[in-house]
């Protein structure tokens, strides 16, 4: 995406200058080109997607699109607008003058003072309040970190980037598309390490790095580079924060020390646990993590490290009244082109089984081999996921999405069968609706076995569309 010229035009907004130029977007200033007065000041973010990008700013783009259009609130910035993945991508929303945490914290660096304790518990409840009213909308940032946390002056917290997040209601699409640990290495969860997504105890364990750092100046667990040193924080006890100031009281270590517990159920249940006890600390019952001077030794470290060595991390059970479930219907629609016969009746049985759904979730899913893009010589991976997004959203014109929520997938695997029943069991599918004649799904020599293999292994039930008017329902397995 090549940089927007100031005072140019785009779908209405006259570009102002450019405020931030990150590795992932710009943030441009904007204003409404026919000069009307908006009811608050508006920035631009413009996603990059270069030729040679992979998928992940794409998919960062289309999860911020889907979130800012629903979340709400004095926490989150309000959303204005959205430009198509086929033209010109961006964000429009408010403009809130403020000072990121990360830079409110190197002032201090650059003073070499230490971030007082009264401040330290003010911005730490602010940020556990902001972090709570994502969770009661259902959704986990996952990316918490003190440059995507917005001090303003009225002490509020506003939390930016949602790029990373997901929704207890939606697909999780950066799960699905990447299937490994996402997220910024220094604050990331020990259950997000290996792919486990939607706990919003991890909100409350990146809080706690930015409580240490806040306490201390340093990261509990560095900056790690290899999968190796982020696994790390699955068995590893941080030094205690009294352990580098000996001027922080107890409550505040065992408040930092309880957030940073790698399993989800030892710490704070939420994150407004967590914002009371930072605006009561005369409240807080201190235990051992409270009195630690020195850290943890090596037999002490070496029984957790063999406890997790080679162990799959079980994620905590999360609390029921923060899970939502809603049904979701999964579309698996062929990449390449095929007969307008058989994507009308695709059309039709998702028609048929939106109406007997209330409320239901659709989920267009598509699975693109290897060989695809590796033959694409002059189409990067990006372009291919943006015209197969656009050519979707054209099939879906035709359908009442009345009281129904809509997302379109591109997932990229060298197996469609296994990708496809990998999608619809960890995004709790309870229909599948694909082609019986399956071309363009997968390499040729599968063509056969695909719908077969999905219809025997699915979790749920799967309609398989043969022609426009005949369907065949196979029971969930």
């Amino acid at each position: 995406m090549s940089r927007l010229e100031q005072g140019s035009e785009l779908d209405g907004f006259r570009i102002g200058p450019l405020l931030h130029a990150g590795a992932m977007a710009r943030i441009y200033q904007i204003t409404y080109a026919d000069g009307r007065e908006s009811l608050f000041p508006m920035v631009m973010k413009v996603p990059l997607m270069r030729e040679g990008d992979g998928a992940e700013n794409i998919v960062s783009f289309e999860i911020e699109h889907q979130l800012l259009q629903i979340l709400q609130g004095p926490h989150v910035p309000r959303f204005v607008a959205a430009g198509d993945l086929d033209r010109t991508p961006y964000l429009a929303m408010e403009y809130l003058q403020g000072t990121t945490v990360d830079a409110w914290l190197k002032k201090f660096r650059l003073a070499k003072q230490a971030v007082s304790v009264e401040a330290i518990a003010h911005v730490g409840a602010a940020l556990a309040e902001a972090a709570h009213s994502l969770h009661q909308q259902n959704v986990c940032h996952l990316d918490l970190k003190p440059a995507n946390a917005l001090l303003l002056d009225d002490e509020r917290i506003v939390l930016l980037d949602f790029g990373l997040s997901c929704h207890a209601d939606y697909p999780d699409l950066m799960s699905e598309e990447f299937r490994k640990a996402v997220g910024s290495p220094a604050w990331i969860a020990p259950e997000q390490v290996v792919g486990v997504r939607g706990d919003p105890r991890s909100d409350v364990f990146a809080i706690g790095v930015m409580l240490y750092e806040m306490a201390t100046g340093e990261l509990p667990f560095g900056f790690p580079v290899t999968q190796g040193g982020l696994r790390q924080r699955l068995w590893m006890s941080p030094r205690p924060p009294r352990a580098w100031r000996a001027d922080l009281p107890e409550w505040l270590q065992e408040i930092i020390l309880r957030c940073l517990e790698p399993q989800a159920e030892q710490r704070y249940p939420s994150a407004a646990h967590l914002m009371f006890d930072l605006r009561n600390p005369d409240q807080v019952q201190i235990t051992e993590r409270g009195k630690q001077l020195r850290g943890r030794g090596f037999w002490w470290h070496l029984k957790r490290w063999l406890r997790a060595a080679g162990m799959q991390y079980q994620p905590s059970p999360l609390p029921t009244q923060q899970i939502h479930e809603v049904p979701i219907v999964m579309v698996a629609l062929p990449h390449d082109d095929i007969g307008d016969s058989v994507m009308i009746a695709l059309r039709q049985a998702t028609v048929r089984s939106l109406g007997t759904r209330p409320g239901a979730r659709l989920a267009i899913v598509t699975v693109i081999s290897g060989s695809v893009t590796s033959n694409a010589k002059e189409r990067s991976e990006t372009w291919l996921i943006r015209h197969h997004l656009a050519a979707f959203k054209k099939w879906a014109e035709g359908i009442d999405l009345t009281g129904h929520q809509i997302s379109f997938h591109v997932l990229e695997s060298g197996d469609v069968a296994q990708a496809l029943l990998r999608y619809a069991e960890g995004n709790k599918v309870s229909l599948i609706i694909m082609g019986a004649a399956t071309q363009g799904l997968s390499l040729q020599r599968f063509v056969a076995t695909v719908p077969i293999k999905v219809a025997m292994h699915a979790p749920c039930t799967v309609i398989l569309v043969k022609q426009p008017t005949a369907l065949q329902q196979w029971p969930a397995a």
